[in-house]
Formats: C-alpha cells, structure tokens, sequence
C-alpha cells in the first residue's frame, strides 16, 4: 500500500464505491479500504430510485444495472380467507423528456455493487478488502491513519479521510460526533432464499393476522426470494431454511411453500439516526455513517450514493485549487435532505407495519435541490420557472450535424456546463463546457424543449454544476459575474 494519499475511503458499500469512481475518473490520489474480507453478498437494499439512475448514467453504469435487475412487480396482498388484489408499487407514470427515468429498479444490493466494483476497476482502481481503519490522528496536514492489513500494521497519510463505514462507523465514533435519534420499537428478519410455491411475477404480501405482516418478493436479476417480516424484540431468531419455513407457514397459514436454501440473512433493529455533523475538519462521513434509516421507501442506499455524488467533485476541485470553503457547502446541502428522507422514511414504516409498501413521488428523490445554498446564486436574468439549486431537467435536442442527442450527455462527466440560448458572450475556462443551443448554433432544439422547460432569454445562460443542479442563471452582459462566480467556488480560471 502506498504511504500517502489525497483522499482515505474507509468503507466499500454503495457510498464508498461511488465516491471512489468519481474521484477516479477526476485523477485523485484516494485509496479505497474495507474491514470485509469479501463484498457483500445480501439485498439488504434492492431499489434504485430514478434520481440515482440518472447519477449512475453520469458514472457510466445504468445500462448494466438496468440489465442486471428489473422493474418492481406488482403488490398482491392476500387476506386472511386467501383471497388477493394487486396493486402497483408506484403509481404508473410514463417517461417525460424531462425526467426519463420514472420508476424505481429493483437489483439486489450485492449485485449492484459489483458493478460499481467493476466500473472502478476499469478506472484502474479497486477496494482493498481485509483493510481495517483502527486509529487516527488529525493534524494541520490531514490524518495519519492506522491500518490492519493482512500483511500487519501500517500507516497510511491521507489529506481527506471519508466515513464510509456504516451505522457502527469506526469514524464517527473516534471523533466523538453524535448520532442523534431513536429506535423504532420494530425489529425484523430479511433474507434472500430460495423457495417453492410462489410466483415471481408479484411481490407476496400476506396480512398475517396475529402474527404481523408478511412480504416476499422475487430478486430481480436472481432466482432468490426476499422474505422479510417483523419479529419479536428480544430473543434468538433462527434463520434456517426450515425455520424460515414454518415461519411462512406461521404468517401465511399456508404449507405450500417451502424454503430450499438461505442465501444470506439478517436480524436487526429499525432506527433512525442522523449524525450531529457531517465534518470534522479534514474529515466526512457519508451513507449509512452519517444516517440511518428503516428501509421502508428504499431511500437508504440511494441517500449514501447521492451524499457521495455530491461529496466527490468538491474533493477533487479543493485538491484541484478550489477554495477550501466548497467543502462546507457538502454538510450544508446533504444534512437537510437526509433529515427529510429520516421523516420519509419513517412515515413509510407505518405502512410497513400494515403491509402498505407503495411509494409516493418523494421516494424517487427527482425533487430533492439545493435552493439555500451558497451554490446556487439569487435568480437573475431569468423568467425560467427553474430555480438555482434545482436538478437540471434533461431534454431531446440534436448536433448540428442532425445526430439526436439529450442535454444529459451534454452534462454527462466531470465538468461544469453552461447552457447559452444562441450566441454565446461568454469566455471559455478550464472545467467548463459551454453549448450554444439554437437554430444554426452547435445544439438545435429541434423539439422545443430546451426552450419550454429553461425558458431563457436570447443570449441567457445556465450553469449547471458537475452533480447535475442548478447554480445559477446569467444574462449575455454578465460574464463577469459568471467569471467571478467560478474562481469563487471552482477550480477553473478564466482562459
């Protein structure tokens, strides 16, 4: 292992994973560690909300996430006299040009981290399993952090440190940061089996009478089941095939189905936790390190994967040149929305707890933005119903050369991207890219809908920032505000 490096992630879940191909394909030094000997092998989370299929679009995986799982199948929920109704998880919508991911994937939770592991490794990079954070020291230069490897101890010197570690974070707890919260009086199993009796063209959801409510779902993307159920408190909870059995018997009064083998399984209490801060210094937490939350709405994995979205272009600029001050903006934007998704989320649990597993419009996390920061610049210049700190829409357009394209290729890597509404007064940076839209210019809104959804003014542009939102509009005589507004909280210069 190397002696030094830019950025330490400790933790190689969803979040980590995320947060190190971004920094990857930005050219940071970061090494990636996890405790684990091996990844993960459970579907503790199994929805991608259409929000992270856009961000895993940005990183260059959608394709192979949407292969590898599938759409959510219908609820049938039996009563107690066996009889059933379906309904849909989510209400049926169909894809706009705006928002062209409408509805949640299911993909077991290992089989979306190995694709995240495999996008990495294509970057030249890969976590270090076996690889343990014991202790740290934060200093005016950044932290010396002590690692058990499988080859002994060794010290590692990292200028950022990222939590990554999950709700027990070894991170948090050594710097004393508080995890404020409760336990939601719900303790439940889940496990992915394999089992005989059930179709796999619906979620099961059985009522269970005096026994608590019951819910299985096929594992898109597997031949597994998921049971999941709510249990006792306190006491042991065997989760063998053949208690796993007599189980489903208990709460479905059905001896039909049997459970052939369990493939992975947990018990564990329901909470709902959010960290004091986000930041000590040279060091973050993200995902589960920094909230927890009860799985209801799948909201959990798509916050960490978001939280390191956000988190990893603000690393690599400050290591670029930025000021240091970007940094604030992470705790600033994520704290709130994770807040949010706690009260979400544990509204959602109360369904749960009746075996109601529909999901309103929050859940696909389309509407989460950052109008209050200090990001996103006061309107100006602009009739667009669009404001700063909003996602930035997608939209159909073509080249000039007559190929379709979508404003999300446009937006799609690393940099920041300004969109001009014809000719464009604005001089040329390091990081960002600028598209003139309009008839005769490089993007012809051929459909309209550049114009109908940012409605700006002839010569008027947008900034978008590299995690997809909103900072700011501009008219044609303000390039210097522009200017200044990227050697404020940018790397880039002006050319």
């Amino acid at each position: 292992m190397r002696d030094s490096v830019d950025v330490l992630i400790c933790g190689a879940g969803a979040a980590g994973l995320t947060l190190a191909i971004d920094l990857a394909r930005r050219g940071v030094n970061f090494a990636l560690i996890e405790k684990r000997p091996s990844p993960f092998s459970g579907s503790r989370g199994k929805g991608i909300q259409p929000r992270t299929q856009e961000v895993f679009e940005d990183l260059g995986i959608l394709d192979r996430v949407r292969a590898a799982g599938g759409i959510y199948p219908a609820i049938r929920k039996y009563a107690p006299d066996g009889s059933h109704a379906d309904q849909p998880v989510t209400s049926v919508s169909e894809p706009t040009p705006a928002e062209p991911y409408c509805l949640a994937l299911m993909i077991p939770q290992f089989k979306t981290e190995a694709i995240l592991r495999e996008r990495l490794i294509e970057l030249g990079h890969a976590p270090a399993f076996g690889v343990e954070l014991t202790a740290m020291v934060v200093g005016t230069e950044g932290i010396n952090a002590v690692l058990a490897t499988p080859d002994g101890e060794q010290t590692l010197k990292a200028r950022y440190l990222v939590g990554a570690d999950g709700g027990r974070s070894f991170v948090r707890g050594t710097l004393g940061i508080g995890f404020a919260g409760k336990t939601l009086g719900v303790r439940a199993i889940v496990a992915d089996v394999e089992l005989d009796g059930l179709s796999r063209d619906v979620w099961h959801q059985f009522e269970g009478g005096g026994s608590g409510p019951l819910a299985i779902c096929p594992l898109a993307g597997t031949d597994l089941f998921q049971i999941q159920a709510p249990v006792p408190l306190e006491g042991e909870i065997d989760l063998c095939a053949a208690a796993l059995t007599e189980r489903v018997a208990l709460h479905t009064g059905r001896t039909d189905i049997t459970v052939r083998s369990v493939a992975w399984s947990s018990t564990y209490s329901m909470n709902a936790r959010l960290a004091e801060r986000y930041r000590e210094g040279p060091v973050f937490l993200v995902g589960d390190a920094a909230h927890v939350h009860p799985p209801t709405g799948g909201q959990g994995l798509n916050t960490s994967v978001q939280d390191a979205y956000n988190l990893g272009w603000k690393l690599a600029a400050v290591l670029a040149g930025a000021p240091e001050t970007l940094l604030d903006t992470y705790e600033a934007e994520r704290r709130p929305v994770a807040a949010d998704v706690l009260g979400l989320s544990t509204r959602l649990l109360a369904g749960f707890k009746t075996g109601d597993n529909r999901r309103p419009r929050e859940t696909q996390q389309l509407d989460i933005g950052y109008p209050h920061s200090t990001l996103s610049l006061p309107p100006q210049a602009a009739d667009s119903k669009l404001k700063p700190g909003d996602r930035a829409p997608d939209a159909i357009v073509r080249g000039a050369s007559g190929s379709p394209t979508r404003l999300f290729n446009l937006l799609k890597g690393a940099h920041w991207t300004l969109l001009v509404n014809g000719l464009s007064n604005f001089a040329p940076s390091a990081g960002l890219h600028i598209h003139s839209i309009g008839p005769g210019w490089e993007i012809e809104d051929h459909l309209g809908q550049f114009a109908r959804l940012y409605n700006l003014g002839e010569g008027c542009a947008v900034l978008v920032r590299p995690d997809g939102y909103l900072a700011g509009f501009f008219s044609k005589d303000q390039a210097a505000a522009l200017a200044g507004y990227l050697v404020r909280y940018t790397h880039a210069r002006p050319g």
